[in-house]
């Protein structure tokens, strides 16, 4: 079985040219990884004709970084990722304050990837005001 074809290939992202001077595509768990954050960090309204697209964790960036809005960051990345990317399902979402920064929140995004059943961890930084 090609895990790459069950579960799919897109063009990378960022979109970039390869040493051959063609796109570079990504395929299978890292199109999934790169899909997760394209998700998470598009603003909604931010698609002119997939105006509810995103997960849109900017807005946070001057919220306080207290347990609530870490809360609703939680929230916001289970909410987003159960409507727009179905070939995983998320198993955790923990959110917590960056120990070296306190105008970041880190994410870690624990998920099974449907096809396979494979569990994957993702981690992203949040930026938010600290105060």
């Amino acid at each position: 079985m090609d895990v790459d074809r069950l579960i799919g290939k897109g063009i990378s992202f960022p979109p970039r040219i390869g040493a051959d001077g063609r796109m570079v595509w990504s395929a299978g768990a890292d199109n999934i990884r790169e899909c997760i954050r394209v998700i998470l960090m598009t603003e909604q309204r931010e698609r002119l004709r997939l105006s509810e697209f995103g997960g849109g964790l900017g807005r946070l960036l001057f919220e306080p970084n207290t347990v609530t809005t870490r809360h609703l960051i939680e929230d916001r990345i289970t909410k987003a990722l159960a409507a727009w990317e179905p070939r995983i399902a998320v198993d955790t979402v923990d959110v917590r304050e960056h120990s070296m920064n306190p105008t970041e929140a880190i994410a870690t995004i624990i998920y099974r990837v449907v096809a396979t059943q494979n569990q994957e961890r993702l981690s992203l930084s949040v930026s938010l005001s600290g105060a």
